[in-house]
């Protein structure tokens, strides 16, 4: 059985709390982290930037998340702060909101004591890749039953680089209670960097890297183990998410597609002629210089010529609102495809 946070993110049910983007403790060649969040201050929900309480709790909502898993940078870089937004989270949606956090240095007993006090379920600790194999007797595995001592659920959360059987070790002798292994990717933060090490993308794959899977041989069958592809991540986690968004955000016309975006229509026409034309007030909503209304209504008004043109919108139900599609309308042409970035 996998862990509750896992099953929740699974579900797509947890929120992504971006709480800092310094990670002073080594600079690893593989950090998948964007330059718009290396090296930064600013936090994050999600795709939102969060600049008081008030939108950590509107994003969660946004999303009625089940949880939070706590990111960075390094959490422990800036404690009070983590420990500031885990004790919101559990005040405002009571103890049954799920969290867990992840972390590149072991930090003590003090640090566990707080994030434990503070509402923290779930701790995942990312040992330095050079250290890998040689953790037993330092304080890697120290914090592992301190952890557990002060009441946090014990895990390793470590990129598929390699085989390392010494996790298995940990997970046997119950310091640790599992280890996800996630599928090792290339992303823009890292490409270059990856390149150099001498890793390479697997074939026709966007970000997974060739030889990830063989991890697998030497720890994959152990029980308490649990690899992560990134076509998962993809497809199931963040579809989810996205999906639970959008059936909270969507207005009456919106549609929502099985990729968890909305398709909706806007035209150039005011409120006058939609009302002349006999639209249900339900089925538009007027905006600053044009109008939004669904989208197969504004399709069958440019058919009949009732309005000479219009677009089919598709975008994501995120704070961002990335418009993923726009398709063109008007009465006589070809309306063609066209995307985003047209």
């Amino acid at each position: 059985m996998i862990s509750e946070g896992c099953e929740q993110c699974a579900k797509g049910g947890k929120m992504v709390l971006f709480v800092y983007g310094y990670c002073d403790q080594r600079d690893c060649f593989y950090c998948p982290l964007g330059e718009n969040r290396k090296n930064v201050t600013q936090m994050y929900a999600n795709e939102r930037p969060i600049e008081d309480d008030a939108d950590v709790i509107e994003e969660a909502k946004r999303m009625s998340a089940l949880g939070t898993s706590i990111t960075g940078g390094e959490p422990q870089e800036v404690l009070d702060r983590t420990c500031h937004y885990l004790e919101l989270l559990k005040d405002e949606f009571g103890e049954d909101h799920h969290t867990h956090l992840y972390t590149g240095i072991p930090g003590g007993r003090e640090n566990m004591r707080r994030l434990s006090e503070a509402g923290l379920d779930e701790i995942r600790f990312h040992p330095p890749l050079e250290q890998w194999g040689d953790l037993h007797g330092t304080e890697w595995e120290d914090i592992l039953y301190i952890a557990r001592e002060e009441g946090l659920t014990p895990a390793f959360e470590i990129p598929g680089i390699r085989a390392e059987e010494e996790f298995l070790e940990f997970l046997d002798e119950g310091a640790a209670d599992f280890c996800n292994i996630n599928e090792f990717e290339m992303s823009d933060g890292n490409y270059r960097r990856m390149q150099e090490e001498g890793f390479e993308l697997k074939e026709d794959h966007m970000s997974a890297v060739e030889g990830s899977h063989d991890i697998l041989e030497k720890m994959g069958d152990h029980e308490k183990v649990y690899f992560c592809t990134s076509v998962f991540k993809d497809a199931a986690q963040h579809r989810s998410r996205l999906k639970r968004m959008a059936r909270n955000i969507r207005r009456p016309f919106d549609d929502v597609t099985d990729d968890g975006t909305l398709v909706y229509g806007k035209a150039w026409t005011s409120e006058a002629r939609l009302e002349t034309l006999g639209v249900p007030e339900e089925y538009y909503i007027v905006k600053s210089e044009h109008v939004e209304l669904a989208w197969w209504l504004l399709e069958e008004m440019v058919e009949e010529g009732d309005v000479e043109k219009g677009e089919i919108v598709e975008q994501y139900p995120t704070y961002d609102g990335t418009v993923v599609e726009r398709t063109p309308l008007s009465n006589g042409a070809d309306a063609g495809r066209a995307t985003a970035d047209d």
